[in-house]
Order: structure tokens, then sequence, then C-alpha cells
């Protein structure tokens, strides 16, 4: 990894990695159930609106460097960098299809829901990360790191907003799901 990002036009770009990640969070869900997947934002605080701003554009901004920086097919961290991808990928679409197939009114707390209460965030860190070591950019590495602190903090409000929509079905769902995969519901 250079400390000066690389900046070239190509078909071999990390636009590749991007693609699979918007084609599977938008299109994958959208096909199988249009109104499940277009959920309700909760009401955030204007700091929480600050953050997500903050977060959108840590979201957003890896999509559009993702046009300039070069796969590095070559190098040993291409491989590595690929199969932390498709983890994530794999872990997107497991997600998207729960949420797609989930009732209307309902929270979702079934496959990847059930062993975390925000599996597509760490999806998409997951692949952000597995990006940023094919690629061996240090800014898509930055960036999903950015990702997965922001979206915790943003979780709060998510939670919130869930626990108002949908009431004690989502309290006893965050008393038995932690937050994250991996770590322990204190």
């Amino acid at each position: 990894m250079s400390l000066v990002p690389a900046f070239e036009i190509g078909v071999w770009n990390a636009w590749i990695f991007i693609l699979g990640l918007g084609l599977i969070n938008y299109g994958l869900g959208f096909l199988i159930a249009k109104e499940s997947m277009l959920s309700t934002w909760p009401d955030y605080s204007q700091k929480e609106q600050r953050l997500f701003g903050i977060f959108m554009v840590v979201w957003v901004a890896p999509w559009i460097y993702s046009i300039f920086l070069p796969l590095q097919l070559g190098s040993a961290l291409f491989y590595p960098g690929l199969a932390i991808y498709l983890l994530g990928i794999v872990f997107l679409a497991i997600a998207v299809i729960n949420h797609a197939t989930t009732p209307m009114g309902k929270p979702v707390t079934k496959g990847l829901y059930s062993i975390s209460r925000h599996p597509m965030n760490l999806s998409w860190f997951l692949a952000y990360i597995g990006t940023g070591i094919a690629c061996a950019s240090w800014i898509f590495l930055l960036c999903g790191i950015l990702f997965i602190i922001l979206g915790q903090i943003l979780a709060v409000a998510e939670e919130r907003g869930c626990l108002e929509e949908y009431g004690d079905a989502y309290r006893e769902y965050m008393n038995k799901t932690p937050r994250w995969i991996g770590i322990q519901k204190s």
C-alpha cells in the first residue's frame, strides 16, 4: 500500500466489487419483495442527523473512488482480500433475502438476523475491508473502519425506531440477539 492512492480508470478496477454490492443490496431485495425493502428511517436527533450525513459520505465515497482504483491482480493481497469481500457478499445476500422475505409489520429476526441485529452493516464492512485489501488501498480500509464505527453509533437510533414500530416483539428480539456477530449479549 502506498501513501499516495492510485487513480486510473480501467476495466479491472474496484468498481467491479462495488457493482456486486449494489446489485445484491438493491437488486436482489427488490426482485424478491419490493415493498419490504422500503425501510422507514428512524427519527434521528440533530447529532445523529449529522453523523448520518457523515455515514452516507463514508458509504458513497468508496463507490466513486472505486472507478479509479485498480485491482491488484498479481499481488499477494488480492486473494485474501477477494475472500473477505466474497464473505461479505454472501452475508449481504443472505441478510437481504432474510429482510425481503419477512412479512410487512414484523421485525426481521430470522436467518443472519437471529445471530446479529445488524448483519447488513457487518456485510458492508467485510466487503469494504476485502476491497481495500484486494486493491491495497488504505482509503478503502479507512472507509470500512469508519463505516462500522458510524454504523455502531447509528444502530442505537435504528433500534430505537424499531422499538417504537414493533414494541415488545423487538424488545424480546433485542434481549436474545447480540448487536454484532461474535459479540456476546451482556
